[in-house]
């Protein structure tokens, strides 16, 4: 059996900050405590570091097609470069097309990402349409495939939109089945009649993606989303909020009770519209939805993350090489790919612009990238902690160093970096997953294929009570 001691480090989990050793053995945490001896296990030092959970990044879009083009990195090297960022398990989306049974796209998943991962991995479900033949469906699912999460889109008209009716049903449908809903809150059919105003005047270049997308829609689909929740007695999960008109109404919903969470991603935290303002195509680089967003709704979705009304930080990875892909929309911005590279930097962002500035403590830091997503997506306690019994998924930090950005030394293999020259304080040293160190002194040790698939449990609220379970987690 192998065995490692993890010795002289500072433990960080959601709640607590000590000294201690950690003993691993295999693929688990079996001790932690003061001056642990093992004469057969392996000795690290991880003097002057912090050790956190692993990252638990709950939103990837890896080798996704979309556009008429496929994302850049897949799930070797996307994962790879998830693991040099602190991330050991990702969720990624797995999209569903109506003409086909659900399994058979669960299936292309698996294909895309067996044999290729360095991390662990799950998937979520997106439902397009919600009918009986549907329903029949799911408890399968969620009980053979372990997957307990459903992604309704509200935006992308004729292509990922589903209608009211759907959304609503399948929260009824969540409620019953132990499912957590997610939705990419944006009023698409309103997105639709703003893009071609934009286009019958000629107005083709990167900023219109955001002129046609303003923050107002993205807080009334947030709304709405929120309230069919409070009518259906669900529980639903809000993706990548841009703003605080969005951020708004997900406090609202949770201060009436509603099981509501909302999600975050770095590149809202520290980017802003201006940056799909540059000369020529430049500012293609920065097309995602929702769009970049003026820059004062930054200093509003930190207040929401120190408040709880954000629970958790993704990072939306969904990258597209600006030559040769984000340039297929070179004379019309509804042509570029949607899209970024966020997955490598998600976590050493959130510490340096949230910890080392004091918006957030260190506590909340692992809380948001790990703990609570591990909980709401049931990986919870095998993941998103430091405990006995938890998978040893553990990040040895360097708060002391410092780098800087670039495409240069990243590992994705998109042909960008969207933080480029952004210095971060904090390093990531080395990354366990179960037990095994994928990075170790800042080098690659794991091959493809290491990383799991990750069945996850069923939802649970932990409490009866609306208001408490707007809080448990």
């Amino acid at each position: 059996m192998a065995k490692t001691i993890i010795k002289n480090g500072t433990i960080v989990t959601a709640s607590d900050e000590y000294e201690a050793d950690i003993l691993i053995e295999d693929e688990k945490i079996t001790t932690i405590g003061k001056n642990l001896q093992e004469t057969d296990a392996e000795i690290v030092d991880a003097s002057g570091q912090y050790i956190f959970p692993g990252g638990v990044d709950p939103h990837t879009h890896l080798e996704m097609p979309f556009g008429g083009t496929v994302s850049k990195d897949d799930f070797e090297s996307g994962s790879i470069a998830a693991a040099f960022g602190g991330t050991t398990s990702v969720i990624d989306f797995c999209l569903t097309s109506k003409d086909k049974p659900l399994s058979s796209s669960i299936q292309e998943w698996h294909d895309k990402s067996q044999g290729r991962s360095v991390i662990d991995y799950g998937f979520h479900l997106m439902i397009t349409q919600m009918n009986e033949d549907v329903l029949d469906q799911l408890p399968s699912i969620i009980q053979n495939d372990g997957i307990t999460s459903f992604k309704v889109f509200m935006a992308y008209k004729n292509v990922f939109q589903a209608d009211d009716e759907t959304l609503y049903r399948t929260l009824l449908a969540a409620k019953e089945l132990g499912a957590l809903v997610m939705v990419h809150a944006e009023n698409g059919d309103v997105i639709q009649h703003l893009t071609e105003e934009a286009l019958a005047a000629g107005n083709t270049e990167p900023i219109y993606h955001a002129r046609t997308r303003p923050s107002e829609i993205e807080g009334e689909a947030t709304g709405r989303a929120a309230r069919f929740t409070g009518l259906a007695d669900s529980q639903l999960y809000v993706v990548h909020v841009s703003c605080a008109d969005a951020a708004e109404e997900i406090r609202k919903a949770r201060r009436k009770g509603a099981n509501v969470w909302g999600e975050t991603c770095p590149q809202y935290l520290v980017l802003d519209e201006s940056y799909m303002d540059q000369p020529g195509f430049e500012g293609a680089k920065y097309v995602w939805s929702p769009p970049l967003r003026e820059k004062w709704n930054q200093e509003e979705l930190w207040t929401a993350i120190k408040n709880g009304d954000l629970s958790t930080i993704g990072s939306d990875q969904c990258s597209f090489d600006f030559n040769g892909q984000k340039d297929l929309g070179k004379d019309d911005f509804t042509k570029i790919p949607n899209g970024g590279p966020m997955i490598e930097d998600r976590m050493s962002i959130l510490y340096s612009e949230g910890v080392a500035k004091g918006r957030i403590s260190r506590q909340q830091f692992v809380d948001i990238t790990s703990t609570k997503s591990a909980k709401l997506f049931g990986l919870y306690p095998d993941k998103g902690t430091i405990a006995v019994g938890a998978d040893a998924d553990l990040v040895l930090f360097n708060p002391g160093e410092s780098r800087t950005i670039s495409v240069k030394t990243q590992l994705m293999a998109v042909d960008y970096n969207a933080f480029e020259g952004m210095e971060v304080q904090g390093v990531i040293e080395s990354v366990m997953v179960r037990g095994r160190f994928v990075v170790r002194d800042r080098k690659l040790e794991a091959e493809p294929g290491y990383g799991k698939y990750m069945k996850r449990k069923p939802f649970a609220l932990g409490s009866s009570s609306k208001t408490a379970a707007s809080t448990s987690v």
